[in-house]
């Protein structure tokens, strides 16, 4: 039994923040809720099991997913993109979130943690040359950071670029890559220089140049969205394709991780209300002993609790998105809030499971992927607790 899936599209928080964003009331959530809904379930839902089977995405889903603005949101006009605020952003990702997969929000979107660093620090050239491409889907951009020997520890990253004449030769190994299989694109953190964070470079290297070897990775979760082992053998790069400058990778990195851990944090949030819904559908609907499930005192006291907990999370989403969108760089609370996120989706998914019996254990259920998919949330833009250790020194402890 697949469990039950809404049709509607999801209703948004009646909350402040979203009537007085910084866009001044220019963008139009529910339009983008809607537009993004159409494509889940127009797009995605009838074949997301297959793509699961499958372990990657099919090519043409990323120019549908372009059309209707969901690539290119939050990106300058100029590249193709539609320029948005956290909350819109937010209110895309709710809506990708009803389809009840990680894999498909890592690997559609998988540019949004690629292509920020380029355009922030790459020339108008190089950005010219990939950013149209990308956020019109017709090419794919992965970000190769983490590696075999460390994952959130990126100032002491061992894979090396030696400059020589107009190239550089990168030599390395990178590991749990999402899109490594399938990227034309992919942003290398690379060693250019001394040890630590001022000796770390970014450079975009083509997914087909000679020398590169891609092993794909198989998973718990996220199974429509490949991930792969990268590695690079002598792998000439043009040195045109530095972003930016030697040594300012780490500047990129950090920037962007602040983006990221606030997207894996809305996942979170999008991904238990999914949750929450199925939930209470199934004890209105499931009957036991004469009764529906939902009459059982023990099982309103669990709807309650989650729907608190889940609370507590969008609320706090919230108050740090309207920070961000004011300019702020809020880091300890946006660590705070990605582990706050992951550990309440940990508990509603498994709470879920539960509520909904042998039936959330069937493949086909949103709850039962949801609950494979939890614990890479909580380790993926920096684990937790590493999340935890970085707030407590932005907070002077």
């Amino acid at each position: 039994m697949a469990g039950p899936v809404r049709v509607a599209p999801p209703a948004l928080p009646r909350s402040p923040f979203w009537q007085a964003t910084s866009d001044n009331g220019a963008v139009d959530f529910s339009a983008i809720v809607a537009s993004v809904h159409g494509f889940v379930q127009r797009d995605v839902m009838p074949y997301l099991e297959d793509w699961e089977q499958r372990g990657e995405l099919p090519d043409d889903l990323y120019p549908k997913a372009a059309r209707v603005g969901l690539l290119g949101l939050g990106y300058p006009e100029r590249w193709g993109g539609t320029p948005a605020g956290a909350f819109a952003r937010i209110a895309a990702t709710r809506a990708l979130c009803e389809a009840g997969s990680g894999g498909l929000f890592a690997s559609l979107l998988s540019h949004s943690i690629a292509l920020p660093p380029v355009l922030a620090l790459g020339d108008e050239q190089l950005c010219g040359r990939i950013a149209p491409d990308v956020l019109a889907g017709r090419r794919r951009m992965a970000l190769a950071v983490t590696e075999p020997g460390g994952g959130s520890d990126v100032a002491n990253l061992q894979t090396r670029a030696v400059r020589d004449a107009d190239h550089y030769v990168l030599d390395g190994d990178k590991a749990f890559i999402t899109t490594g299989m399938n990227a034309e694109w992919l942003t290398v953190a690379a060693r250019t220089g001394e040890p630590g964070a001022g000796g770390v470079s970014l450079l975009v290297v083509e997914g087909d140049r000679p020398g590169l070897g891609k092993t794909r990775l198989d998973k718990m979760g996220w199974r429509c969205s490949d991930t792969a082992l990268l590695h690079f053998d002598g792998v000439r790069v043009p040195a045109d394709h530095l972003v930016g400058g030697e040594g300012l990778g780490f500047l990129g990195l950090m920037h962007n991780f602040n983006h990221e851990r606030l997207g894996l944090a809305t996942v979170a949030w999008g991904m238990a209300e999914v949750c929450f819904a199925d939930a209470v559908a199934w004890a209105r609907d499931r009957h036991t002993f004469g009764k529906p499930l939902v009459s059982r005192q023990v099982i309103r006291h669990k709807l309650v609790d989650l729907r608190t907990r889940i609370d507590a999370v969008r609320c706090t989403l919230e108050q740090v998105a309207w920070r961000i969108d004011q300019g702020d760089e809020p880091v300890a609370e946006v660590c705070m809030l990605k582990n706050l996120a992951t550990a309440t989706l940990e508990h509603v998914a498994g709470e879920t499971v539960q509520i909904l019996g042998g039936a959330g254990y069937i493949r086909g259920c949103r709850a039962e992927r949801i609950f494979r998919e939890t614990k890479v949330l909580s380790i993926g833009g920096g684990a937790s607790e590493v999340l935890a250790d970085l707030a407590a020194r932005q907070m002077g402890l």
